[in-house]
């Protein structure tokens, strides 16, 4: 905005004081010279009214003095014409009428403006020279004799009420500029004046910015309070008309079945349910019990979820019910695309420049991985630009990243990947190795071990060895590895948002031959791997399944048949721990070191992680022998008969 005008109140600029005074202005001066200044105007804005009344003039006339326009300026500053004697005079004597018609206006302004007695009327000019700081008392004295002298004596008593306006000049910078549009200080106190129309005869002082900033907070505060209260008083509304809410009958749960209801009526419902159970002391319906609730919940999240009862049954042991609606809708939304860095040829800062300049928006997984990028959204398919080609990055799920980090193969290791393919934990392995020692890649299905040797090619991955056997018997194959990652077979329970159709098409008995066949898998990998490793003896076992019959049950079976070996960090630094004890059922206190990864926590798909550290090759049996497993890597001596 451009700077306003400098008399804009139609009042003539006050004179120059032959006395001109250079230096600082301190606040307090600064505050009673604008504070006198509207004092004054305001009294000769009533003598005027006054004056036009006893004329008989209608309209409100416009002072005197600004009528006949400013006085010529003398180096770039106007000056306000002198007032004569009978003009002064007339004004005097119009005052009382002025000040008793208009008591109940110019009085209360008076009022709320009032100089204050703290000593601001003694404030001494700041000044880098002595000598130059006079007292405010002083200069009105000067300003008094002065007008004495040129008016007389029989003046007194009007000039005596008339307060003189200091000059514009005490309210400039601190360098004593004359130049009124200069940028500096601030030469009047019109320019606070925001308000264009309403106020446009009256001044701005400090004060009372200060009381307007303080009425404006007011009013804010009490919109802001009086919007609580009618936000208190919905929600009280809408808590009163939740109360009513019922079940269902058993007739309209009937009905319901031939003909369903709108989704936003089962939501709804599901809502109301949910808040019901959360409070269930003081919302429930005293004729229904907790079951007959979560009996109405699992209805209608299967119905708008599209999940079978088994399968939400199971779900929902897991969480509470507000969770486990936040569960749902995570599997209802896409993880974000990632890729790994292929470190064996590119670095992970110079793939991120090229994939940037050909267009892609991506970012950096996290901390906790330094291989791992998040793309957002690409121009080009991710999976067909000349940097994937090439064998630069792998794209792969950010969890499937999670047991090979806890793995943490070394170089000139021997690492066994149990069920390899697609290939991205293989060839994670293997970049971690740097093409040093052995990965033995197998994978039970050799359809699906054609991708595995498809990406084992395009990554450049030279210490890897592909094999088709079934993991249960690997152990009579080969063994004596350093380190063991399995990555059992499983429901699929998180990736929901990859596979829609595991809602559907998991039932009792899939989990029953799942659970089984991850048991026989977990105790041949336990048996492949050589206790007495300088560098290894470790097995990471892991699922993408969030169900405790494919976790946490499979790692207690396994350390109860396998003693020989126990659970130790997975050295993954979030995650949520898995479970002592479930619904009844209790599993070792060691299970805590296991870590879990849900999609609406986590960003990423359902993951189960546990990390198991071999002591002995050694198993001892219930009659205390022991018994040395198929595979482990040890070389047993048999004693040769004597010849007789």
């Amino acid at each position: 905005m451009g700077r306003r005008s400098k008399n804009k109140q139609d009042v003539p600029l006050p004179l120059e004081l032959d006395q001109k005074i250079d230096g600082k202005v301190t606040k307090r001066l600064n505050d009673r010279l604008k504070y006198e200044a509207i004092r004054t105007r305001k009294q000769q804005e009533s003598a005027q009214r006054a004056t036009a009344q006893r004329a008989g003039g209608n309209a409100r006339q416009k002072p005197a003095a600004n009528a006949a326009g400013p006085a010529p300026s003398t180096n770039g500053k106007r000056k306000a014409p002198a007032v004569s004697k009978p003009q002064k005079k007339a004004k005097a004597a119009a005052k009382p009428a002025a000040e008793s018609e208009n008591e109940s206006e110019s009085d209360v302004e008076m009022a709320a403006l009032d100089a204050p007695d703290d000593g601001w009327d003694k404030a001494v000019l700041e000044s880098d020279s002595e000598g130059d700081a006079d007292s405010f008392d002083g200069l009105d004295s000067d300003d008094e004799e002065a007008a004495a002298s040129s008016e007389g004596a029989g003046d007194s008593d009007a000039e005596d009420e008339e307060v003189k306006q200091m000059p514009l000049s005490l309210l400039g910078d601190d360098s004593g500029s004359d130049d009124s549009d200069a940028g500096g200080g601030m030469e009047s106190y019109d320019e606070l004046d925001t308000d264009s129309d309403g106020d446009e005869e009256d001044g701005v002082t400090f004060r009372d910015m200060e009381k307007r900033s303080r009425r404006l907070d007011a009013a804010r505060e009490e919109d802001e309070e009086l919007a609580r209260m009618e936000l208190d008083e919905a929600e009280e509304v809408v808590e009163g008309e939740r109360e009513l809410f019922e079940l269902p009958s058993a007739e309209q749960v009937e009905v319901e079945k031939d003909a369903p209801l709108d989704l936003s009526q089962v939501q709804l419902r599901i809502q109301e349910v949910i808040r019901v159970l959360n409070n269930f002391a003081q919302l429930r319906d005293e004729d229904k019990s907790r079951n007959d609730y979560m009996d109405q919940l699992k209805r209608d999240m299967c119905f708008y979820y599209g999940y079978n009862d088994f399968l939400m049954d199971k779900l929902l042991q897991l969480f509470t019910v507000s969770e486990a609606v936040e569960f749902f809708e995570a599997n209802e939304v896409a993880r974000p695309v990632t890729v790994r860095t292929n470190t064996l040829k590119a670095r992970r800062r110079e793939l991120a420049q090229a994939l940037i300049n050909r267009g892609v928006n991506l970012d950096p997984i996290g901390k906790w991985t330094k291989v791992g990028l998040t793309v957002f959204d690409s121009p080009v398919p991710i999976g067909a630009t000349p940097e994937y080609m090439a064998g630069q990055y792998m794209i792969q799920a950010a969890a499937s990243f999670l047991p090979v980090v806890s793995l943490a193969p070394q170089e000139n290791e021997k690492v066994l990947d149990m069920s390899a393919a697609p290939g991205g934990k293989t060839t994670y392995c293997a970049a971690l190795m740097k093409n040093t020692g052995l990965v033995v890649a197998n994978d039970a299905s050799r359809e699906r071990s054609r991708a595995l040797v498809a990406n084992i090619h395009r990554l450049g991955v030279s210490n890897a060895l592909v094999c088709n056997y079934d993991g249960r018997e690997f152990p009579k194959v080969m063994g004596g590895f350093d380190r063991v990652l399995l990555d059992a077979p499983c429901s699929g329970t998180g990736v929901i948002s990859k596979d829609a159709s595991v809602k559907t098409n998991k039932g009792p008995e899939d989990f029953e031959m799942l659970t089984r066949l991850q048991k026989e898998l977990i105790l041949s990998a336990i048996d492949s791997v050589n206790a007495d490793s300088p560098t290894g003896g470790y097995i990471v076992y892991s699922t993408c399944s969030v169900t405790v019959d494919e976790d946490e049950a499979v790692v207690d079976y396994a350390l109860s048949k396998r003693p020989n070996v126990k659970l130790v960090n997975t050295e993954l630094e979030f995650g949520r721990p898995g479970f002592t004890s479930f619904r009844g059922k209790s599993f070792h206190n060691s299970l805590s070191l296991t870590r879990r990864f849900y999609p609406h926590t986590h960003n990423m798909d359902g993951f189960f992680v546990a990390k198991f550290k071999k002591l002995s090759n050694k198993i001892q049996a219930a009659d205390n022998t022991f018994v040395v497993p198929t595979g482990c890597g040890v070389k047993i001596k048999q004693k040769k008969k004597r010849a007789q």
